[in-house]
Formats: C-alpha cells, structure tokens, sequence
C-alpha cells in the first residue's frame, strides 16, 4: 500500500480482533518509532498486549473493543512544540501502521495510564495514545464538505485542489470540519473557525510533511516556518495531508 492509498483509505476503529500483531510488522513499527524518537526527543513506545489501558468506563463509553496494543504518545512538559511534534510522529506511525495492514484510532481521554507499561520519565507528560491493531473493520468514511465549503478560491493549482480533498479526507472534531483554506503571500494557511474542540487548531496544529512524489519527508517545522505539504487534525491537532504550494504554520 502507497502512503497515498494509506492516506485515502485510513479511517479510525474503535474495535479490533483478539490478535496479536505479527512480530515482523511489530519490530517495523519499534524500528520507525525509534527513529521519530530520535529526531523529535519524544517518547513514542509501541505497547502490545496490555489490555488494562482500555478497560475502564470511558473506553467502554466510547465503544473501543479488544484493544491490547497502542502507541504512548508523550515528551517533555516543557516543549513548546510538544502537540505539533506529537501530531507530526503520530501521523508518522499511523500511516505507516495502514501500510502494514493494520488499523489505528487516536485516544486522548477514552483510557486510563499504566505506568508500568509506559515508563514515562520524570517531566514527561502523556500528549494521548493510538490504538493499534488488526480491525474488526476498516472504518468507514463520513460524509465530508466539498471543496467550495471550505475554500472560496477559484483559479487554484491542481496540487492545491488535491491539497484540499485530502485535507476533507482528515479526522475532525464531530466531523465539523470547522476550517477555512486559503491563500495569504502566495502560501497555504489553514484557518479554525468556531466550533467544539476547534478553537486548539492555531495552538495544537500537528505536522506531518512529506513530499508524495519521492516519499522523502522533512523534519518538523518551527514555528512561522513554511512547508511544502501540511498534514492537520482538528480537535487533537493531528493531521491528514494537505499540499497548498507551501503552508504556513
């Protein structure tokens, strides 16, 4: 599977098979991990078969099911960057995971800690985790916005329409999509409008940056930094892609 058709074929599930994941499939994902560790200063730790984490009344309220595997998802308190980091790598071991067969859910309050299992360092703090595992389903798609509804620009490159319909393809609060795309200098901004869980976008916007045609991805920007592709999930500040050109972040 293409980082594409991961992208377009990627949805969330809450219920997976009593399964556990091939050790091959693991060690890849332990592998990637570690290296988003290493370029972001993250903790991002692959746990398997600890089925604790999701056996409370907030997960069972949000219909997770047979959940024993998750990434923890977590760093040092005192980054500024910590949600954007997070939501950069995150998307990293989520599209990774689809190409691998599996499937994912982002978590940031359906479940309770286990310290033994996660070994969070002191001034660590726990961003969320993402289930992982072989689905019950794949997902399903929702019913999204159209290109007009979030972008009033008319005469727009193709890479910036593409841009735009992955950007609907992506995750939102409610399924909101709260949002507006446009242009400002000549680059792609990305602007939160009002809404549940969507006023964190400007502070939380994740990225995930990778150039399709070579699969080459770039390192996180900063703040004020421009890229050639924005990846943004509302509410967790996570992301899909968008390619607008450059964007702003």
């Amino acid at each position: 599977m293409t980082l594409e058709e991961a992208i377009k074929n990627r949805h969330a599930v809450r219920a997976f098979k009593k399964e556990p994941i091939d050790q091959t499939i693991v060690r890849a994902l332990e592998k990637e991990a570690d290296t988003c560790c290493r370029e972001s200063g993250l903790h991002l730790q692959l746990v398997t078969g600890d089925e604790k984490v999701f056996d409370c009344l907030m997960a069972r309220y949000g219909k997770f099911r047979n959940v024993a595997n998750y990434f923890v998802v977590a760093g040092p308190k005192d980054d500024p960057l910590l949600e954007r980091k997070c939501g950069y790598y995150g998307e990293r071991l989520v599209l990774l995971a689809q190409q691998l067969g599996l499937n994912t859910c982002w978590v940031t309050t359906s479940f309770k800690k286990n310290k033994e299992r996660m070994q969070l360092a002191d001034g660590e703090k726990l961003v969320c985790v993402i289930a992982v595992g072989y689905g019950e389903t794949n997902g399903k798609a929702h019913k999204t916005k159209s290109f007009d509804d979030v972008c009033s620009l008319k005469d727009v490159s193709d890479s910036f329409r593409k841009g735009v319909e992955y950007a609907l393809l992506a995750p939102s609060s409610f399924n909101q999509q709260r949002y507006r795309i446009t242009l400002k200098d000549g680059k792609g901004v990305v602007e939160a409008k009002w809404g549940f869980f969507t006023k964190t976008i400007p502070l939380r916007r994740g990225v995930y940056v990778t150039t399709l045609n070579t699969r080459k991805s770039a390192p996180v920007p900063q703040h004020g930094q421009t890229c050639p592709l924005l990846l943004f999930r509302k509410h967790t500040g996570l992301a899909r892609e968008i390619e607008l050109g450059e964007a702003v972040l």
